[in-house]
Parts: structure tokens; sequence; C-alpha cells
């Protein structure tokens, strides 16, 4: 598999889904993915659209999908890890930030994955990643902040009371901060050096950073878990949980532990 072909999955998404644009009351639940949580008509449209496509390659894949679950094409080979809609909270809502995410592993492991595209399914802009090659943005090589300054943080809060006190010394110490709703957009931005660190201080599932993670890796930047422990030989499945960090740069990352531990 190349990037070409998950560009060409990005441009049918971007034409099948790029000009939705959903209300609170229009927008109906119509089950329960694998991951656990709410399936959306969205999620199942940009699925479906995600896997009919890879099952054209004709190439042996193993997927792992938030909504789906777990499924073998032609066999089961390289391990595809799928968030159709990363955010689908926020499209749901008419909150315009929310993406498609796809990371592709030579293994079962995290640090095996050599091919991430992140797909802004608003604007249409595209991040990708291949290992050793570099961090990309609409065809244009990207670097992550080079400097230690705490420009803006973006965290994710899956539970406001439990996880913003968590990580409120490390907020309180930055310039501005957000919470957007969507990891793997939020990983984009940082290795696009528009974010100086994000964090998630409760448990995230490796669908739902495995794309990112490449590409803060191969724009410079720093990826661990809130303890700053390497998730590199962590299981990429669907039971992998896991409170994560990024940085921009090392000297930003250890900045960025020392307040969250203090």
């Amino acid at each position: 598999m190349k990037i070409e072909d998950l560009r060409k999955i990005g441009k049918e998404l971007f034409f099948e889904i790029g000009e939705t644009r959903l209300r609170p009351e229009s927008s109906q639940a119509i089950g329960k993915g694998a991951g656990g949580d709410k399936t959306f008509p969205i999620d199942k449209k940009a699925e479906d659209i995600i896997i009919d496509a890879l099952d054209s390659l004709g190439e042996p894949l193993s997927i792992i999908s938030e909504e789906l679950g777990a499924r073998e094409l032609k066999g089961g080979g390289k391990r595809v890890l799928i968030d159709p809609v990363d955010g689908s909270k926020n499209a749901v809502t008419g909150v315009p930030f929310y993406c498609s995410s796809i990371a592709v592993a030579d293994g079962d492991r995290i640090g095996s994955v050599s091919l991430s595209y992140v797909l802004n399914l608003l604007t249409g802009d595209e991040f990708w990643a291949e290992k050793g090659k570099g961090a990309f943005f609409n065809g244009e090589k990207i670097y992550a902040q080079k400097d230690d300054l705490l420009r803006l943080i973006a965290y994710e809060a899956q539970s406001p009371k439990n996880d913003i006190p968590r990580i409120m010394k490390l907020l309180g110490e930055a310039r501005r901060t957000r919470c957007l709703g969507a990891t793997a957009l939020d990983l984009a931005y940082l290795a696009y050096g528009a974010v100086s660190v994000f964090v998630s201080p409760a448990p995230s599932r490796s669908f739902d950073f495995a794309g990112g993670r490449l590409l803060v890796i191969e724009a410079g930047g720093v990826f661990t878990d809130t303890d700053g422990n390497s998730i590199e030989d962590l299981e990429a499945g669907l039971r992998l949980r896991v409170p994560i960090m990024a940085s921009g740069n090392r000297l930003l990352h250890e900045r960025a532990l020392k307040l969250l531990h203090e």
C-alpha cells in the first residue's frame, strides 16, 4: 500500500462527506461501535467508503476500525487502524473540527506503523507521513515546534470533572489552551507546528492516535504515555488504551512532563 492509495480514499471521503453539515437535532445514533462509542450515520458512511476502497486494492489486510472492530481482507496481512470520523461528536453537533484517520502497520505493535493519513473532513487538507521520510501537509514537508515555549496546549477531556484537574498545572503554564475534540487532528496540527503539546490524561485507543503519532514523530516531535514511557512495543489493537502526551520536541516534552507530575 502506498500513500497515493490513501489519498485516493481521502478524495472520495471529502467528495461524499466534506459537504456534510449536521445539527444536533438531525443526528441520531444508530448503534454502538466496537470502540464503545455511539455510532452515527456519518461514522458508518465514512467507514464503508474506507473499507470498500481498501478491499478494492486486493491486498491482504487486517482491519481494526472504531465501528466494525476487527476484520480480515484477503486472509489478513498488514494491520490498518481506522478512525472513520475522529471527532464524530463535533460532526453531529455542527462543530467544524473532525477528520478521518488511517494508519498502516507492518506488524502488530504501535512502533510498526509505517504509513499514516489524516484528512480534515471540513477543509480537505491532507496530512500524511511515511516512516523515515517525513511528515507532509498537502504535499509540503512540515516540522513540529522547535523551541520550548508553551504557546498552545491542546488536550482531550473525556470526563472534564476527572481529567482537567489532573492536567491543570500544565495548562496553567500555557499561553493558550484548546480542547478541540479530535485527537488525530490535534496531533496533525502539532506536527504542523501549530500546537506545542497535546495531552490526553484519560486512556486513548490505538486507532485514535496511531495516525497522528507517526505524523508527530516524523515531524521531529516526541510521543509517549503521560508518564514519559515509550509506547512503541504496545499492541496496535482494539484492547489498547493508554493516556498519551505529544510535544514538538524533547525539551518541550520534558518541561511538560515535569509540570504534569508536580
